[in-house]
């Protein structure tokens, strides 16, 4: 049976809707919480048929306040180099892009969170992001973004930030956003984060993610089966 690993920084934040998904696909599903990671299971995530890279409320460039980063940069990055499927979301796609040498930083335009649509480029129009069309509402939930890395192809952008989604050959994806929750999911979201919503209504982010994640559901089910399927 082919292996999927998730690194998970932060536990509320997994793979959530993503994981039943792999499942069906035929892998067998892993976590490595990367705080207290060993060299063992990162050397098992390394090995693995496909890498995911969760998201966290961390910056990439905080490796002196969180040492385990270095390393999960320097597994994105051998991973990326050897051409093994490796998928990034929010912070595993600031991972990634700075695995492939281009800067991570604060975004000038503020935090973004809550559920908006994205542009995608017409790269992103021929890739698997295809399925989710520039109606359907995303949940976005960062304050840093980065620069398209050198041998990347950019496949989304939103209203506030350029780099949403690129594509490093056929293997590697990073997604700037969130499309792997749920509803249910994003109840744990609620409580761990409560320190970045600000001003931001509970309530209503609730209201809105019990009508657009069941909406986003069977469009993330085509954008797995079909980056899956262009792995083989």
């Amino acid at each position: 049976m082919k292996t999927a690993v998730a690194l998970r920084h932060i536990a509320f934040e997994d793979l959530d809707g993503i994981a039943p998904l792999l499942t069906r696909a035929g892998y067998e599903v892993h976590y490595v919480d990367t705080p207290n990671a060993t060299d063992k299971a990162l050397k098992q995530a390394g090995d693995a048929d496909l890498l995911v890279i969760l998201g966290g409320p961390i910056g990439v460039y905080q490796t002196v306040e969180f040492p385990f980063l270095q390393a999960v940069i320097d597994l994105a990055q051998a991973r990326l180099q050897h051409g093994q499927p490796t998928l990034g979301i929010c912070l595993g796609a600031q991972i990634m892009a700075l695995a492939l040498n281009a800067k991570v930083y604060a975004g000038e335009s503020g935090k973004e969170i809550g559920w908006s649509p994205l542009s995608l480029t017409a790269e992103g129009r021929q890739s698997p992001l295809t399925a989710l069309g520039e109606e359907q509402p995303v949940l976005h939930w960062h304050g840093d973004t980065f620069d398209l890395p050198q041998g990347a192809v950019r496949l989304a952008s939103s209203a506030l930030y350029a780099n949403q989604a690129f594509a490093y050959g056929k293997h590697g994806l990073a997604l700037q956003f969130h499309i792997e929750v749920t509803a249910a999911g994003l109840e744990r979201w609620y409580v761990g984060h409560i320190g970045e919503l600000g001003g931001l209504s509970i309530p209503e982010l609730r209201k809105q993610g019990q009508v657009l994640a069941p909406q986003l559901a069977p469009k993330l089910e085509k954008v797995i089966a079909q980056w899956l399927g262009q792995l083989s």
